[in-house]
This record gives C-alpha cells, structure tokens and sequence, in this order.
C-alpha cells in the first residue's frame, strides 16, 4: 500500500470509523466516499494525485467496512446514518466546506450531502451513477439479477459462505467489470458466475485482491451489503429538489449499470437537466464500473481539472 497515505480513527456516533488521508490541503478539501465491494483503497490512486495537485483527501470507511467498526444494531443501519456519518467526519475535522467524489452506493448519501446541506459542499464529482434526488429503482430486470439475489435474507450468506473472503474479491471484481449485468441462471448463485480458471482484469493485481482481502477479513461481508442491497434507499426528508453546486459525472462506457433499463431511460431525460442544471457527463469508452482504478491518471485528470475550476 502507498506509505503516503496516513491512517487515523474517528470517534463517530459512538463507532471508531477509520479514514485514510494525505495532503495538507492548502486549496481545498476532497472527500472521498466508496461503493461495495470498496473501501478507502479504492481511491488510493485519486488520493495520491489530488495531494500532489495541493488538496487535502479524505476517505473515510463507512461503518462495517474495511477498518471501521460495524454498528451494534445493523437492524438500525441507514441511509441517512451514512450522511450523517460524513457529515461527522467534516465537523470532526473542522472542514467547513468540501468537494466530493462518490462512485457506487457511495453517492447516495453524498448526494443526499449535497441536497440537505449544500453550503458545505463546493461541487460533487462522481463515478457511474447520475445525480438523483430519488432511487430510480430496478424494474425490468429478471429474479437473477444480482441485486434481486443480495437482498433475500440468507442468500447472500449461502452463497458466499462456500469460499473464502479471496475468492469471494476475485469473483466480484470480475463480474463487476464485465459490460453486462451480473444474472445468474435458474438452480445458479451469483458467485457461481465466474470460477478459478476466468482472468481477473488486466488492471487488477494480486497486491490489490490481496488489500481488499485482507481489509474484508477484517470487517466481513453481511454487514457490508446491508446498505446497498437490504436497506430501502428512501429520499432524504430534509433534500431540496435541486443539486445547487457545479457537478461532474464520470461514466465508464462498458459499465454494467448502463444497462439497466431505468437509468437508460434517465440518462437522456429532462428530468437530470432540471435536478442538476450545472452537470458535466463525461464517457470513457472502455471504462468500467470500476474506471477510477482501471483508468487512474484519466479520471485523476478530470476530476482534478473540473476541481480547479471551481475552487
């Protein structure tokens, strides 16, 4: 792992939430926030390049994951408590404003960041997902979809439970690099979906399965795919109806949620312009769900560019 990048712990509504950070931020702050299966790794590459441009980078691992501590309750896991929990890492650390940069599951609770308290966020830079004030949902999508999969009680715990935590890494990086939707067959689990003999992708070393084996050791995987794939992600009760902050969206051309019908439909839709009237959509055209790892020094150059506008 890059020893640039310093460790530290905060105390966050009564869990010890682990951050990753570097940079001594004499322009500005960035705050970094993770999908599944990411943690603060992750952004090891954006972090290292946005503190050689003068930011300070901050990515913190949500409860449950990576370094952090798992709620007592998963049962009271929520969406909200995941924006709060940002929230507490800026007061924390005495940012009053910041930049954000959110790819996965982790732009939900930034984007509800940016819609409940917009004077704390300069712009929002995100990867793979549009700006959305509401979910838009997964109709249309068969009973394999992996999502469908994830979210029955056991499910995911049976299938997993048949390989280690490496396997289990491996297999997800590899579906979830693919252009098309992870959908398993009838009498078939998702993980069943790729074996020993298929090739990991050409970007994604040994070093990085073994960090993100190593980190998931620590912190499991139920308590990890409670947010994304069991919790309902309901519109935040205090979100205005309109992104008010410059916003740029990093999209992998060979992404697999491109494919899922009600973002098709959005994407070309009057409703983004109207919710993010000051919204940059940039495609990579082999970029992946995972581009910010797979093309480092592009999505480094964009986001930072974009950054420099606006700070």
């Amino acid at each position: 792992m890059d020893q640039r990048i310093e460790h530290s712990y905060l105390s966050i509504r009564g869990l010890k939430l682990h951050i990753a950070h570097v940079g001594k931020g004499e322009t500005a702050t960035l705050l970094f926030v993770h999908g599944f299966p990411e943690v603060w790794y992750s952004w090891r590459h954006q972090m290292v390049a946005a503190a050689a441009a003068g930011f300070r980078a901050i990515a913190p691992d949500f409860p449950g994951y990576g370094l952090s501590e798992p709620p007592v309750d998963l049962a009271q896991a929520s969406w909200e408590g995941l924006m709060n929990d940002l929230l507490a890492v800026l007061d924390s650390l005495s940012i009053s404003k910041v930049f954000l940069v959110a790819k996965d599951f982790g732009v939900k609770p930034a984007y509800d960041l940016a819609l409940c308290h917009p004077d704390r966020v300069c712009s929002v830079v995100t990867l793979g997902v549009p700006p959305l004030v509401e979910s838009l949902g997964f109709s249309g999508l068969p009973e394999g979809f992996y999502i469908y999969r994830w979210r029955e009680p056991g499910r995911a715990e049976a299938d997993f439970g048949r390989f280690d935590t490496r396997r289990i890494m491996r297999t997800i990086y590899i579906l979830f690099s693919k252009s098309e939707i992870p959908i398993a067959k009838q009498g078939q689990e998702i993980m069943d979906l790729a074996d020993e003999s298929t090739p990991m992708p050409q970007w994604f070393t040994k070093e990085d399965l073994s960090a993100y084996t190593d980190l998931y050791e620590k912190s499991g995987l139920m308590t990890a795919i409670q947010i994304p794939y069991r919790t309902k992600a309901a519109k935040a009760e205090c979100a205005k109806s309109r992104f008010e902050m410059p916003m740029l969206v990093i999209m992998g051309h060979k992404d697999y949620i491109l494919k899922f019908p009600a973002l098709k439909e959005y994407m070309s839709s009057e409703k983004l312009k109207e919710i993010a009237p000051d919204c940059e959509i940039t495609y990579i055209p082999e970029g992946s769900h995972f581009v910010q790892e797979q093309f480092p020094d592009l999505v480094n150059q964009l986001m930072i560019d974009f950054i420099n506008k606006h700070v």
